[in-house]
């Protein structure tokens, strides 16, 4: 891991890491599958398959990655169900919901 050394003051420290990181989250968010992955999601809650569904083209693999990346940035909740098989859902958050909502100006 690479640490970034800022010269100034602490506030300006604090703002250039924040918007490093910012830049960071938006640039992984801003892909194609993350978007339309948020944009079938801005309909409801859906099951892993049911998103596969939504998003036509998306492999198992890159779904799987676009789920669990806007899941770390919080912008997608995973709830899993004690059944048998695990039933497991998909929901945006209310950030996500605001992102979701951005792209649709």
């Amino acid at each position: 891991m690479v640490t970034k050394q800022f010269s100034g003051s602490p506030e300006d420290s604090d703002l250039r890491r924040a918007d490093s990181l910012a830049r960071e989250i938006f640039s992984d968010v801003a892909n194609k599958w993350a978007l339309l992955i948020i944009e079938a999601l801005g309909e409801g809650t859906l099951r892993f398959s049911e998103v596969r569904g939504e998003v036509e083209g998306i492999s198992h693999k890159m779904l799987t990655q676009n789920l669990r990346m806007l899941e770390r940035y919080g912008l997608v909740e995973r709830c899993v169900h004690p059944t048998v098989p695990p039933r497991v859902e998909y929901t945006l958050t209310e950030p996500g919901q605001g992102a979701g909502a951005g792209r649709s100006m």
